[in-house]
């Protein structure tokens, strides 16, 4: 059995980059600053810092995502406090803090969270009509994983 949640028309939008992505997810931020300053922007330390100024819209700035950013989004994952993470990660170099990462990409997906983790996904994501109006979702019912016996 799934619960049943409502991502309301102004969404809360998880910004998240690796330091070689900080410049695309500023450049594609400031193209869709229109777009952001409708939504709750939330972002982990010096990517929510560049942000703020890029943009000039409020942006609640976390820690940093190696200090505990990525597990302070994980956490608004889980409460349901996220609706959208758009996380320009560099697939191409390790991060000291790649579990952390792994973490939070995980709890996206298990919770049936929007994301982007490029350009064009977040690209398709903001201009979806479906961006325009209250939607529906489902996030798997995960009670049986509390009571299986190890």
């Amino acid at each position: 059995m799934s619960d049943i949640r409502t991502i309301r028309t102004k969404k809360r939008i998880a910004l998240v980059a690796h330091d070689h992505k900080k410049k695309d997810l500023a450049d594609w931020a400031v193209h869709n600053r229109e777009a952001l300053a409708g939504h709750d922007l939330i972002a982990t330390g010096t990517t929510g810092k560049m942000l703020e100024e890029k943009l000039q819209l409020p942006v609640k700035k976390l820690f940093s995502g190696p200090l505990g950013g990525d597990q302070q989004i994980g956490s608004l994952i889980a409460e349901g406090n996220i609706d959208l993470i758009v996380f320009f990660w560099d697939p191409m170099e390790a991060q000291p803090h790649d579990s952390d990462v792994k973490a939070l990409l995980r709890l996206a997906v298990a919770w049936n969270i929007l994301m982007a983790c490029n350009r064009t996904s977040a690209d398709f994501i903001l201009t979806s009509p479906l961006m325009q109006d209250d939607y529906v979702i489902s996030t798997p019912d995960y009670s049986t994983y509390l009571t299986r016996q190890l």
